[in-house]
């Protein structure tokens, strides 16, 4: 069987670059994509020529995509997993945040996303036990302040993803996302929201790559859709799929409160 291939956008820094990292360790080949090509270009020598290709990719450029894909598959020959990793964040009051900018996270947390999954489905669909996972978040739990937007990208990322995992099961592709807290990444440098400040930030990009690794390699017999990072994570997840609205309303309206 020939070598297994993960194409990883946001491959840059942070998140992206751990699970390169720890991929081309367990022997995969990797797709490295970002709009910061030159970092991108470091990572690939670093891991070595014959491990990765890399090229600039804007997630929002459905055309690029289309170059990319293309590319990847001459060097990697089959697409194993598609990790749909890049993101932005905007943080503060909604007001507070020009619109241009908000629509741009838009275009990259959600339009990005839905690019990915379109676009690279006749890829996925000639790889036997192919799938795609997502990098959503914690905030698709229950809608953040001073996260608007960004919490509601991640809410269509996670229903984008259920939805994709019951449409693309006739093709024995697995969808799946991947919700952590606040990860130690330039993503959440000066980040202006309460829910960190009150929270901390005690997550590492390299406990998120470990469980898209778990994610991508999972051959149990029961579906697993969504992986959450971490305890308190894996709390909020609960939480929110048996107490009452008013209960997480209040708790979260407590971890966000202004002090």
């Amino acid at each position: 069987m020939s070598q297994h291939s993960i194409f990883i956008t946001g491959a840059a820094a942070g998140i992206g670059a751990a699970t390169a990292r720890l991929f081309a360790a367990q022997g995969w080949f990797v797709g490295l994509f970002d709009i910061d090509e030159a970092g991108v270009h470091r990572l690939a020598q670093e891991l070595g020529a014959k491990n990765c290709y890399a090229a600039k990719l804007d997630v929002s450029n459905a055309e690029a995509w289309q170059q990319v894909l293309t590319e990847f598959m001459q060097h990697a020959g089959r697409l194993d997993v598609l990790l749909n990793n890049a993101g932005i964040l905007a943080s503060g009051a909604l007001e507070d945040i020009p619109l241009a900018r908000q629509h741009q996270l838009i275009d990259v947390n959600v339009k990005g996303v839905l690019n990915g999954c379109y676009l690279a489905l006749p890829y996925l669909k000639k790889t036997q036990g192919s799938r795609v996972i997502n990098l959503c978040s914690a905030s698709a739990l229950y809608g953040q302040p001073s996260l608007a937007v960004y919490s509601a990208s991640k809410f269509a990322v996670r229903g984008l993803t259920e939805a994709l995992d019951l449409e693309w099961a006739s093709y024995g592709i697995k969808v799946m996302d991947v919700l952590p807290l606040f990860v130690q990444t330039d993503m959440v440098t000066n980040m202006n929201a309460d829910s960190i400040k009150n929270m901390g930030v005690h997550l590492t990009a390299s406990d998120v790559a470990n469980t898209i690794l778990q994610a991508a390699t999972y051959k149990g017999r029961l579906p697993k859709v969504h992986w959450t990072v971490g305890k308190s994570t894996r709390f909020f997840y609960a939480l929110s799929g048996a107490a009452p609205d008013f209960i997480s309303r209040s708790i979260n309206q407590f971890i966000s409160r202004h002090q």
